[in-house]
């Protein structure tokens, strides 16, 4: 919630600094034409996928469970969404007001970011890890949570430190998802677990909690399924009750 003096002094501040980058259309980047044509082959290869992997559906319920309600998907390509409301490519989320918008919507916000090298389309950032952390940072001084889902990079510029309100480590490594346009161009391009540690990056300056924690990949992972076989059981209980 935008409640002190200072917060809305701030929100002001970086509203004003975005206003004029609000009608930027965003639709046309190099960066979503590269991705329009990645979508577009009639095969693919695992190194195609770049930074499009997606969240599997029970990790993500695990973590919206742990630190939800999450209601807004900041990176999102518009069919991997795992929020009701999303930002896609076409939107820019770093031309975006977070906080504003988490305000509207009474929750926090999930990312799975991209890792894409820094990218900037007339004069405005699109990619980068650097300033995706910056312009989270800045949203939360604003206020609303933001909850990621991020490889571990501690010597990384961009890995946030002591500046996120949380890091939680998450034991085992993480098997993510191809996206939905990936069609797979021999037997050989199998999806495996990640190759590196994740982490559960959270900023919300309301945090009352523990600065590091430790999570456990299978845990999160059941406790995901149980909530998908329990909205699967609700679902049939309404088709029966219809």
């Amino acid at each position: 919630m935008i409640k002190s003096i200072e917060s809305i002094w701030y929100y002001r501040l970086v509203s004003n600094a975005l206003g004029g980058q609000a009608m930027i259309d965003f639709s046309n980047t190099e960066y979503l034409q590269k991705i329009n044509y990645l979508r577009s082959k009639p095969k693919h290869l695992l190194k195609d996928v770049g930074d499009q992997w997606c969240t599997p559906e029970a990790l993500f319920l695990a973590i919206n469970d742990l630190y939800g309600p999450l209601v807004l998907d900041l990176f999102s390509d518009g069919e991997n969404s795992k929020c009701p409301h999303f930002y896609t490519e076409s939107d820019n989320a770093l031309n975006q007001e977070w906080a504003l918008r988490l305000e509207q919507l009474g929750g926090g916000a999930f990312a799975n970011p991209p890792y894409s090298r820094v990218k900037q389309y007339q004069g405005h950032y699109i990619t980068g890890m650097a300033h995706i952390m910056r312009h989270t940072i800045a949203q939360r001084e604003i206020g609303g949570r933001y909850v990621y889902l991020v490889k571990v990079a501690t010597s990384e510029v961009w890995w946030p430190g002591e500046k996120a309100d949380h890091i939680a480590f998450i034991r085992g490594r993480v098997p993510f998802v191809l996206p939905k346009w990936f069609v797979a161009a021999n037997k050989r391009q199998e999806v495996t677990t990640a190759a590196f540690g994740i982490a559960v990056i959270i900023f919300d300056k309301t945090w009352a909690g523990p600065q590091i924690s430790y999570l456990y990949r299978d845990e999160l992972l059941k406790r995901g399924r149980a909530l998908i076989a329990n909205r699967a059981g609700q679902r049939k209980n309404i088709i029966v009750a219809a």
